[in-house]
């Protein structure tokens, strides 16, 4: 039952920031006043209402040419600079060749689309307020069927925001908040009881977090995330797929939390560092598949707490790459139900770490390869003739004393960790895999330069 209660205030409180910084980030905005509901229009959940005035009066108010153009019909704008706010509330395809600017004047949200149908394409977003408790976003999207691709969103709290807005395609954008603290910044990307959206091919940097909230069956494909927060945070939601996406230099990979059936394929989480560095963490999240991902140089590649949650559920880790990461998986739960089949683990300080006494079985690997496995196969028939061990004396040490990761590796922790195999008052068998692979296989890996380079 403590869990029943336990879930809504904890996503009372993500809701409000996402865990302890955003609620640090929320709480820096007090004694700033109350928002002022004229400039920040576009924020209230119900039907948006016309803004009365341009923020700048130096340049055209591009909403003038939004009330000229029928429904339906193309609005290609004279190249140049335009001032927001603006409200598209009808069927229109909006395409700026690339060469148009609508700019918020650093008041309230820049942009918003409350219609079905629409495109915007080609325009350069900027200048939304600053205020958490309005969103000031640079565009809001609501409604059905819309597509936003090449546009590029800059210098607002909040790029772009989804709010109850399905069967939408958002593709080859180019977001980035403002140069706040990472605490502060608003969110990139923000699905909020939104299904069906493909989420494709778009740039998120220097934001705070890509989120889907209450936001069931979305596509995440082929897109860059770094120097974030959360590259993609799932809160109750299910049923969505992360495939071919490249993560790096964010605190957090891929945070799934109170989730179910999420399809991580053919991802590269890599250089989630610091204190909180992970490349894939599961809350109380059930029956998820991560297949053919690669996740290198962090803190902690999988984190696992109290996952699969739902019973005679299972999490599936297979063909997965995991190397040069502190902790390659951690295991925090004694239920079990993890399945890990034909991964690799190479060059990890520590591969795996399973929390609990006699948990070891509850979670089943068979035929994962471990670049320090010391067994032999003497039949050649490609597996281990002696169990994968993990978590031995050398391990335990360093989970009481974090300070002795500063010897891995050298000649005395390694004789500790012989002595610790060799003599049965020391030994602390911890059995991983029955049948460990003698040799990686060899799935198509993109490598991470290509990735980090583009």
């Amino acid at each position: 039952m403590l869990h029943l209660i336990r879930r809504p205030l904890l996503a009372l409180g993500i809701a409000t920031g996402l865990g302890v910084a955003g609620l640090a980030a929320s709480q820096s905005t007090e004694g700033m006043g109350k928002p002022n509901l004229a400039a920040n229009w576009g924020s209230s959940s119900e039907k948006a209402l016309r803004p009365a005035a341009p923020n700048r009066s130096d340049i055209p108010w591009f909403q003038t040419l939004v009330d000229e153009a029928a429904p339906g019909s193309v609005l290609k704008p004279p190249p140049g600079n335009y001032a927001g706010p603006v409200l598209v509330d009808k069927p229109l395809i909006i395409d700026g060749g690339g060469k148009v600017t609508v700019d918020g004047g650093g008041k309230g949200t820049v942009f918003v689309i409350d219609a079905k149908g629409a495109t915007l394409r080609g325009v350069h977003l900027k200048g939304s307020g600053d205020s958490h408790d309005s969103d000031d976003a640079c565009l809001n999207v609501r409604g059905d069927h819309h597509v936003i691709e090449g546009n590029v969103i800059d210098d607002c709290l909040f790029g772009i925001d989804l709010k109850q807005a399905n069967h939408n395609v958002i593709r080859e954008n180019r977001i980035s908040s403002k140069p706040f603290d990472l605490g502060v910044r608003g969110d990139g990307l923000r699905l909020w009881y939104s299904s069906h959206n493909l989420i494709e091919k778009n740039e998120v940097i220097d934001s705070r977090d890509m989120v889907a909230w209450y936001a069931n069956h979305n596509i995440y494909r082929g897109n860059i995330g770094k120097r974030s927060r959360y590259s993609i945070h799932f809160l109750f939601a299910k049923d969505s797929v992360v495939e071919g996406n490249s993560f790096y230099d964010n605190a957090v990979g891929v945070y799934l939390m109170y989730t179910e059936r999420i399809h991580l394929r053919n991802n590269i989480i890599s250089h989630a560092t610091g204190a909180t560095g992970m490349g894939l963490g599961f809350k109380e999240s059930s029956d998820s598949d991560v297949d053919g991902n690669e996740i290198i140089y962090c803190a902690v590649g999988v984190g696992s707490d109290l996952s699969p949650f739902e019973p005679d559920t299972t999490i599936r880790f297979k063909n997965n790459r995991f190397a040069f990461n502190g902790i390659a998986i951690r295991f925090t739960s004694e239920l079990g139900g993890n399945v890990l089949t034909n991964n690799i683990f190479e060059g990890n300080l520590t591969d795996v770490v399973q929390m609990g006494r006699g948990v070891a079985d509850r979670n089943q690997w068979d035929g994962n390869f471990f670049a320090d496995y010391q067994g032999f196969d003497r039949n050649g028939d490609g597996v281990g003739d002696t169990p994968y061990e993990a978590n031995d004396l050398v391990d335990r040490l360093q989970w009481r004393h974090p300070i002795v990761k500063l010897l891995m590796g050298s000649p005395a922790v390694e004789a500790l960790r012989i002595l610790g195999q060799q003599f049965p008052v020391l030994r602390v068998p911890s059995v991983v895999d029955p049948h460990p692979a003698m040799a990686p296989a060899h799935p198509q890996w993109s490598t991470w330069r290509e990735h980090t380079q583009r």
